[in-house]
């Protein structure tokens, strides 16, 4: 039975509770013990047109709840879509495998575009609005207490407020309606259609639109009766001062997005972040434009702007049509990575470095790959209370929180940085962190990057080039074995390596720091073979191991053998927390 089903089905709250994997108690406390009003956490934010723009975020009880609401509404219109044998193309707001780049990419290479706004679009939907939909609309149907509910969880002062997870997908579901009559107008009249939110686009190829649908009187630009009836039919009004019909010879945008040629960003907002980028990059800080002037922006912002450029750039790569990039075959290109790399993406991949290496607000751990990561997480989880520099243990006044970072390799970093799990590309990792630190300011990171890796021969290389260096720490003779069974290696600036202890002189790896029970688990019947990552019709790999036994019992393990490793980790933080730049100099030299 579908999710779709089970809402229907459903005739009051602890059923619904159940849908949302609640307790009924949580629900009703939540909804209609606490005032929802104090449930919210209320503040402004700067329109890209000027002005604000009023948020409710929701606080976390309430947010989750939204979100699960949410969810479970995507997956009823997955199902309401699959019946239907139909792919949402109308709608490219908060909804699954749609954003603001396949919006605009219908209207790529139109002569006219003509975009308009509704004003006040969340206030347009009312607490009796969102309930006689869910009771209404023949793909719902939902019982009388169903519907009354979800508009309870959706609604703030008798509308929907921005900020809420469950807000846009409700929006999509009552506009559908306007979507279809609106998209059968631009059919009739030879245009496109598409909307985002409050932001509505027609595009056609012909020199003029339709007058019916909008004609330009002077200066002024008048929305076709017709058009504008079954705008206002539908509960909203056109904001008129942001309607606009943008021509070819002219920069054509829709939703901030050029769509000329193809979609892309505008020109000033990457030179804005390009010169913000390089602030970052040589004073540690920058500065970003608001309507009262100036102010410093955070490096969540930045990251923000880097990411949506990035995922424009990626779009357009990845495009079906057209020749593939052989740029982005995933593939070893040596020491050169960089030449790859286009200007936008040689700024993401360095602000990626400063943010994971240079200014981490942590200490950053790298692993040779997922499953470590997993070991080391589980074992200080379990271990916190011994290790208050890895962890701060949860208590009734405090949440768990793990105080280093375990950095994620993913196809992006093996592109962006050349940086993926194992031996080889951790060599050169440590073969160009110093040539890579001299383009960002001249300052000891406060926070150390630390690479843990098995004591086999997956290190060989990395160990070898270790070997015709000048470590900082400890004062070895650089013999292979000497850095084998050092407690951690300072190599240059804040970078670190912690091999796992050996077993009399015997190679190691994080495996076999579990305690033989944990290691002869069976799952599904079949035995771990830690030499394997994949599975077989006997035998399970480490990716298994990782998720089904550590992961998913790690209370009923043992991860004695651990302290080893972390106390090398521990030893490091502290080390480089006395370590000064003066001492970072006199050491170098």
């Amino acid at each position: 039975m579908t999710r779709l089903e089970l809402l229907q089905k459903a005739t009051n709250k602890r059923e619904f509770a159940k849908l949302l994997k609640f307790n009924i108690s949580f629900l009703t406390r939540t909804l209609y013990v606490k005032p929802i009003e104090t449930q919210y956490e209320q503040f402004q934010i700067t329109k890209r047109s000027g002005g604000q723009r009023t948020i409710n975020a929701p606080k976390p009880e309430l947010k989750d709840i939204q979100s699960r609401l949410s969810e479970l509404l995507l997956d009823c219109i997955d199902v309401i879509n699959e019946g239907k044998n139909l792919e949402p193309s109308l709608s490219h707001g908060f909804t699954r495998n749609r954003s603001i780049i396949t919006n605009a990419e219908k209207h790529i290479n139109q002569k006219n575009v003509l975009n308009i706004d509704l004003s006040d679009f969340f206030d347009s939907f009312n607490f009796g609005r969102v309930r006689g939909f869910f009771l209404k609309n023949k793909n719902f149907l939902l019982h009388d207490d169903i519907a009354t509910v979800i508009a309870k969880i959706a609604c703030l002062n008798d509308s929907l407020p921005q900020g809420s997870p469950c807000s846009p997908v409700i929006t999509n579901l009552i506009t559908h309606s306007l979507d279809v009559r609106l998209a059968s107008l631009a059919r009739r009249w030879s245009c496109i259609y598409s909307r985002y939110a409050d932001d509505i686009t027609f595009s056609t190829r012909k020199k003029l639109f339709v007058p019916k649908l909008v004609r330009i009187e002077g200066t002024n630009i008048v929305v076709g009766k017709r058009l504008r009836e079954e705008i206002e039919r539908s509960g909203f009004e056109i904001n008129e001062k942001k309607t606009r019909v943008q021509l070819n010879d002219s920069r054509q945008d829709v939703t901030g997005l050029v769509v000329n040629e193809k979609v892309n960003i505008k020109s000033e907002y990457w030179r804005e972040t390009r010169a913000m980028c390089h602030n970052l990059f040589t004073t540690g800080t920058y500065t970003k434009n608001t309507t009262t002037g100036k102010e410093e922006g955070s490096i969540s912002e930045l990251e923000g702007r880097l990411n949506f450029i990035d995922s424009v750039d990626r779009y357009n790569h990845m495009r079906p049509k057209g020749a593939d990039d052989h740029r982005y075959q995933t593939r070893d290109v040596g020491l050169d990575y960089k030449k790859r790399l286009n200007v936008r993406e040689k700024y993401f991949s360095k602000f990626m470095y400063y943010r994971s290496f240079i200014d981490s607000e942590k200490p950053t751990i790298l692993c040779e790959g997922k499953t470590d990561n997993v070991y080391l997480k589980s074992a200080i989880n379990r271990l916190a209370n011994q290790y208050p520099l890895l962890a701060c243990e949860k208590n009734k006044d405090s949440h768990y929180e793990l105080l280093v970072d375990f950095y994620n390799y993913s196809k992006r970093t093996r592109f962006l940085l050349d940086l993926f799990g194992g031996g080889h590309y951790l060599k050169k990792f440590v073969q160009r962190y110093d040539d890579n630190l001299q383009y960002y300011k001249k300052k000891l990171p406060k926070n150390p990057v630390i690479l843990v890796l098995d004591n086999d021969s997956g290190p060989n290389a990395l160990i070898k080039d270790l070997e015709k260096r000048s470590l900082l720490y400890p004062k070895l003779q650089n013999t292979k074995e000497e850095i084998r069974d050092a407690e951690f290696v300072h190599i240059c600036s804040n970078l670190y390596l912690i091999l796992t202890p050996r077993s009399n002189g015997n190679s190691t790896m994080m495996e076999n720091f579990f305690d033989q029970p944990t290691l002869s688990r069976l799952v599904d019947g079949r035995k771990f073979d830690p030499d394997k990552d994949a599975d077989s019709i006997t035998t399970y790999g480490k990716n298994t191991f990782s998720i089904k036994v550590v992961k998913e019992d790690k209370s009923n393990i043992s991860f004695d053998n651990f302290k080893s490793i972390l106390d090398r980790i521990v030893g490091v933080i502290q080390y480089h927390k006395k370590l000064s730049d003066s001492e970072l100099d006199t050491a170098q030299k």
